[in-house]
């Protein structure tokens, strides 16, 4: 059955800068397209979205460009979510020249970076709520601490399609349930809301197994249902803790017992439908 990996990194070195993979030694290096299809070989992968790489503010423009060229000319990159900035007061026009892009098809701010205060401020609200009249959804990154910050943000903006990325960042390595548990069933009650099923890997133990990455899929699932979640392969940051093979060797183990019509919504139909592709 194909996957599509709704949430593909590539970042080039040479290109752009990305001040914050100094602090990660092992990512500190250029991951570009060709480094992407030797991951994905031999996986059912057979399209992508680029999940922007929170390259340095100047630059988020000229990415997102890039990657529009790299997909001109590589079908398999079917839609991009593109960095911006939401408390910044140029954010239309950051959305009006990002709009010119054919598969532009969502914005996403780093949270888990930055101050918590940051998203419930008057202008980060406002100009997210600008988000459907360009058709765009927002991908949330926060840390499983800051899902109480989020659910805030979601329940402002009803109108805007949020997914929230890596199953809201659980520590699975010191299995710290709650209160993530509830934190995720809480923003499962919204219906603007939609989970990747992505970076359990990098978040687990370095012997991780797949029982250990079950509880936090069954929990995700339980809360959203199948309507309601994309698969994501996050690499390169998947590296931390598995090759991108095996993460989707462990996805099939986790759907072990879904049924083939479930097992198509979180491989390929909802990301379809969502990420219009």
């Amino acid at each position: 059955m194909q996957l599509i990996d709704t949430h593909q990194h590539l970042w080039d070195l040479q290109r752009f800068p990305y001040s914050w993979c100094a602090g990660i030694p092992v990512l500190n290096r250029s991951f570009v397209l060709a480094d992407y299809v030797a991951a994905s070989a031999n996986t059912e992968i057979s399209k992508t979205i680029f999940m922007e790489c929170d390259v340095d503010e100047p630059h988020a423009l000229d990415e997102a460009r890039h990657i529009q060229a790299l997909a001109d000319a590589n079908s398999s990159i079917a839609g991009i979510v593109a960095s911006g900035r939401p408390e910044r007061d140029g954010f239309r026009a950051h959305l009006e020249a990002l709009a010119t892009l054919p598969k532009l098809r969502g914005v996403r701010r780093v949270l888990h970076t930055q101050p918590d205060a940051l998203s419930g401020d008057s202008r980060f609200v406002e100009n997210l709520r600008l988000l459907p009249e360009f058709g765009l959804t927002f991908d949330l990154c926060l840390l499983a601490r800051q899902l109480s910050v989020g659910l805030d943000l979601v329940q402002k903006l009803p109108e805007v399609t949020f997914i929230l990325d890596h199953c809201g960042v659980p520590d699975v390595k010191s299995r710290a349930f709650d209160p993530w548990r509830n934190d995720i069933r809480m923003l499962a009650a919204q219906p603007n809301v939609i989970c990747k099923i992505s970076g359990l890997v990098a978040y687990a133990d370095a012997q991780w197994t797949t029982a250990d990455l079950e509880p936090w899929f069954n929990h995700v699932i339980a809360c959203f249902g199948w309507d309601r979640v994309v698969w994501g392969g996050d690499w390169p940051v998947c590296t931390l803790g598995a090759p991108l093979s095996r993460w989707v060797e462990t996805t099939h183990a986790l759907t072990r017992h879904a049924s083939d019509d479930q097992r198509a919504k979180l491989y390929h139909l909802n990301a379809e439908r969502i990420y219009r592709v």
